[in-house]
């Protein structure tokens, strides 16, 4: 593998770093550009003395004039409590973000990564959601800040594509978990542990039936770094996640059961235009990509657990 110069934005996150860890890994020289906004230093510090890794602080919504082969656009808020705190500021992320980054793709000539999301499908109607469904959204929701915004984003990265010709790459992630995943980002893996481990009740919004697919972390990056070696013709979007299915109450009894404690299960409401149904079709990856995921969920829960279990002995679950 020839040694590439790449920029991978939203790089200080959960995903980027561990997108940044790996092309590391391969020998690439990596440019993180984050305004670490949800983004933590302390996701990074393992390679930041690494001679190939470079940070630069900078907000996407802003243009960036640097010099590379391939560029990641992970840049975005991606867990309700963070875009819903500053929703127009999300949604520029997404708009503006990906503006930028195309013209920077377009002017240097790189190949270019979307990292977009399951929640361009909204609610679905449809189970389980292919690629070919354009979604049912609600526009002016509290959730509509990232839903639409990533619809945006995938709109400029086709028209792109086809007025010049671009390069483009477009995953569409499905929920994603593992080490490094924000403390207080509101997900319902990091909830559940973190409320196992401070002994607390766990908090199920609705009745626990709507469904989710866990993607352990891992397994994510190799299909964004799969789909980014395949061939132009190949521009996605892609699902990418795990289509195993499991209930909310499923997923906290299991956590519950793995952390131990006193905890017991509470339930409240169900937010806004919370989706009931989320479970990808991953026929795409498997036959474009050669990927699926091969972490089943208490695999990944252990490695999760050990990993919140580590934040809350060095006093960082607390602090962060």
């Amino acid at each position: 593998m020839i040694p590439q110069r790449i920029v991978v934005t939203g790089g200080g996150g959960f995903l980027g770093s561990h997108l940044c860890e790996k092309l590391l890994g391969q020998g690439h020289e990596v440019i993180c550009v984050d305004n670490f906004y949800t983004g933590r230093r302390m996701n990074i510090m393992p390679f930041i003395d690494n001679k190939n890794f470079e940070l630069i602080r900078h907000d996407v919504t802003f243009p960036l004039y640097i010099e590379a082969d391939e560029i990641y656009n992970l840049a975005c808020p991606a867990s309700p409590v963070h875009y819903q705190h500053h929703p127009v500021q999300t949604v520029k992320t997404s708009v503006h973000g990906a503006i930028n980054m195309l013209g920077l793709a377009k002017r240097i000539n790189a190949k270019i990564f979307q990292a977009s999301t399951s929640e361009v499908y909204g609610d679905p109607e449809v189970h389980p959601q292919t690629e070919d469904y354009w979604g049912r959204v609600n526009p002016i929701g509290i959730r509509s800040c990232y839903d639409e915004g990533k619809r945006c984003a995938e709109t400029l990265f086709f028209d792109y594509h086809r007025q010049h010709n671009l390069r483009i790459k477009v995953g569409r992630i499905f929920n994603t978990y593992g080490p490094r995943m924000h403390p207080n980002d509101g997900r319902v893996v990091s909830n559940f542990i973190v409320q196992a481990l401070k002994g607390e009740d766990i908090t199920i919004y609705g009745d626990g039936s709507q469904t989710r697919s866990f993607c352990y972390v891992d397994d994510l990056i190799e299909a964004f770094v799969a789909m980014m070696n395949t061939g132009d013709d190949i521009i996605g979007p892609i699902n990418m996640g795990n289509p195993n299915e499991f209930t909310i109450k499923e997923l906290a009894e299991i956590v519950l059961e793995m952390v131990g404690g006193p905890s017991k299960l509470i339930y409240k409401p169900l937010p806004s235009d919370d989706p009931t149904q989320r479970q990808p079709d991953i026929s795409k990856a498997k036959k474009l990509l050669g990927w699926e995921p091969k972490v089943q969920l208490r695999e990944g829960l252990e490695q999760t657990i050990d990993y919140f279990k580590f934040l809350k002995t060095s006093d960082k679950l607390e602090a962060a």
